[in-house]
């Protein structure tokens, strides 16, 4: 059984939220998926709720300033719940080889990265606002998640483990350990009957969460968002084309839905829990590169530190935009051609971490495959 979220809204849904201004940006086991009752609040949140806007500094770092409610730090999105929004950010490891797929979990992440690994993807579920049950398949971590998820506040931290000089740099790192090679976290992990190992390891979300220490905080925002009945910027768009390492993935713009739909390598990316295709309200290219990671120089290392330029989609449009980030605890600063910091629909956002011009917008009103993958 899947519980009502904030997870799907689309624009109808985000226009209930009144009042919500430039929203917070950084700042084979059982298939149901749960999600906190605070979450679940977010479809009858009262006409009447407000939220203060966010200003940014003239870096364009997101700045949270005082609210007349909370509002979760991941999805810019209103709650009720003010003690739901104080939980730390869970980062888990998600396998996307092909014998992976169909995950879980995906489509109740607030925010998703997805990083190139050996000639495959490899996606990093955060989530804080959301819960999943089961959440995988899990696998390892990489040297570049130690950067990438800096700005997150200290996240929980679940993968499968990693070799020795991995295992190091996560030790080392601010992420907080949760390896299921460990003695101390190995039982909130299992193994599903449905595939074979090393596509099947699983845990729940919630059974992670009871690792955070009492003084774990929530993340910032990582990014910024519009305010209700804030037209958005850019040219339309029927969606993107995207060659990652080993994966041709589409997002394709959904009018109906209001969100972007996930299909990889010609097939309509489904999540295992409820067979509902890959969905998201944001995608967000960046242009990075990737070098040897000095774990093991076959494995590639993205640079999530210094600046590119980027393709910012959202409301079925597409802004060209570039990124900046001055050091691994900041989150990723996306502006305009003129300068102005990037704002984003309020939900859900998948950012991609492509090499440069790896991505293809499709113009409005063509058909996805008409746009070759680049």
């Amino acid at each position: 059984m899947k519980s009502s979220t904030q997870k799907r809204v689309g624009r109808s849904g985000i226009a209930a939220f009144v009042g919500v201004g430039l929203l917070l940006s950084a700042c084979g086991s059982s298939s149901s998926k749960t999600t906190d009752t605070s979450a679940a609040a977010q479809s009858s949140v009262p006409d009447t709720t407000t939220v203060d806007a966010t200003s940014t500094t003239d870096e364009g770092t997101p700045v949270v300033t005082a609210a007349a409610g909370p509002v979760f730090p991941l999805t810019g999105i209103a709650t009720t719940d003010a003690q739901a929004i104080t939980r730390p950010a869970l980062v888990v490891k998600i396998d996307n080889h092909p014998l992976a797929r169909p995950q879980s979990g995906l489509n109740e992440a607030d925010i998703v990265f997805e990083e190139n690994v050996e000639q495959l993807t490899r996606f990093a579920a955060v989530f804080q606002s959301g819960s999943s049950d089961p959440v995988g398949p899990i696998r390892s971590g990489r040297t570049q998640d130690v950067a990438m998820l800096g700005s997150l506040n200290r996240p929980l931290f679940a993968w499968s483990g990693g070799n020795a000089r991995v295992t190091a740099a996560i030790a080392a790192s601010d992420l907080r350990d949760l390896s299921a090679l460990t003695q101390k976290h190995k039982s909130a992990y299992f193994r599903s009957n449905a595939n074979a190992a090393p596509h099947n390891l699983y845990s729940k979300t919630a059974s992670l969460f009871a690792f955070a220490p009492a003084d774990a905080g929530p993340p910032p925002a990582q990014f910024t968002y519009r305010a209700a009945g804030t037209a958005s910027s850019g040219d339309a768009v029927a969606g993107v084309n995207l060659s990652m390492d080993g994966v041709k993935v589409a997002w394709a713009w959904d009018p109906p839905t209001n969100l972007f739909l996930r299909s990889s390598d010609g097939k309509p990316h489904r999540d295992a829990s409820d067979n509902a295709q890959l969905s998201t309200n944001n995608v967000v290219v960046l242009y990075v590169d990737y070098k040897p990671s000095p774990a093991d120089f076959k494995s590639p290392e993205a640079q999530t530190i210094g600046k590119g330029n980027a393709l910012v989609f959202s409301d079925g449009k597409v802004v060209k935009a570039t990124w900046s980030r001055t050091d691994r605890l900041q989150p990723f600063v996306l502006k305009d051609s003129a300068g102005s910091v990037v704002a984003l629909t309020p939900g859900r956002t998948f950012v991609e971490l492509g090499r440069a011009d790896s991505a293809a917008p499709v113009p409005a009103g063509a058909e996805m495959k008409s746009v070759r993958f680049p």
